[in-house]
């Protein structure tokens, strides 16, 4: 949601609400484009760009999302995705805008009370969205429509990786690429609250992630998952093997089989994480959400 507060004149039953597979994409695409228009980042996407990166990994869906016309005119979208998230079935809010000429006459509203009627038939047991801070107006909206602030989503990046390049590494541990199906065994093991982009349904539908684990023996005692541009989805290691180098040592394997240049990762509430994090250098961004949630 933007912060424009211009208004056109719209008669609501004017308004077609509409399920997104029942229109061309184009029109959704359009929609998208006009909502995001003036939004506090840039989110200029050309049609193809746009699918690829929002019916993708993100877990869309168009007959989950939908969309508001006025008079032919695209003005609004909701864009939903449903899926198991830490064992409970969830309605994602991907996406709600409204184009800045048709805000102020309810059109948010009416795409949000349509987008929870669709989880509710779906057997959703809550819904859930991530806000960036600072984006006042839409914190508000979803506030009095009862959603709750639960977590807070950090962005943090490094830039100079010399200092992890040429890590030594002091543990007896041996770090070695592993299959996704061994990695999969790890996550068992995720002590913390993974956040939507990073879980391992949204790893499953991407490409090009490599994985690697950490071994005492046969036994696998850290694991990261990382894909070719340097974004971390996973970096785990069990608590009592944690301060022995064996994070910095699976970073460093990345860094030197892809030729890395940068990292970034993402994460929500995670202070063992944080506190590695900045110990090796990495910086926090601008950017931070929060992550709402509603009990259905």
């Amino acid at each position: 949601m933007s912060t424009n507060t211009e208004s056109k004149k719209i008669i609501p039953e004017h308004v077609d609400y509409k399920r997104c597979d029942e229109v061309d994409f184009d029109i959704v695409h359009r929609a998208f484009s006009a909502g995001f228009s003036d939004y506090m980042i840039k989110a200029e996407f050309s049609k193809e760009v746009f699918l690829k990166l929002f019916f993708g990994p993100e877990g869309n869906r168009l007959d989950t999302s939908l969309i508001a016309v006025h008079e032919g005119i695209p003005i609004g979208v909701v864009l939903g995705g449903i899926k198991y998230y830490e064992g409970i079935k969830t309605m994602r809010c991907g996406a709600l805008a409204v184009s800045p000429g048709y805000r102020g006459k309810d059109v948010s509203k009416k795409l949000y009370d349509l987008h929870k009627d669709e989880a509710i038939q779906h057997n959703c047991q809550q819904l859930f969205l991530e806000v960036i801070l600072g984006n006042d107006r839409a914190i508000n909206f979803y506030k009095k429509l009862g959603y709750e602030k639960i977590y807070d989503l950090s962005y943090y990046s490094l830039s100079k990786i010399s200092s992890l390049k040429d890590y030594h590494f002091s543990s007896n541990a041996i770090v070695k690429n592993i299959t996704i199906a061994n990695f999969e065994s790890a996550i068992v093991k995720w002590d913390y609250h993974i956040n939507w982009q990073n879980d391992l349904d949204y790893i499953k539908k991407g490409d090009n992630y490599h994985f690697y684990g950490a071994y005492f023996g046969n036994k696998l005692i850290g694991s990261l998952c990382i894909n070719a541009t340097g974004k971390i989805s996973f970096l785990y290691v069990e608590k009592n093997q944690r301060c022995k180098g064996i994070g910095s040592e699976l970073l460093k394997n990345a860094i030197i089989e892809h030729e890395l240049k940068n990292l970034n990762i993402s994460f929500p509430n995670n202070s063992s994480l944080e506190g590695f994090i900045k110990k090796i250098g990495f910086e926090r961004n601008k950017l931070s959400q929060y992550e709402m949630y509603l009990t259905l």
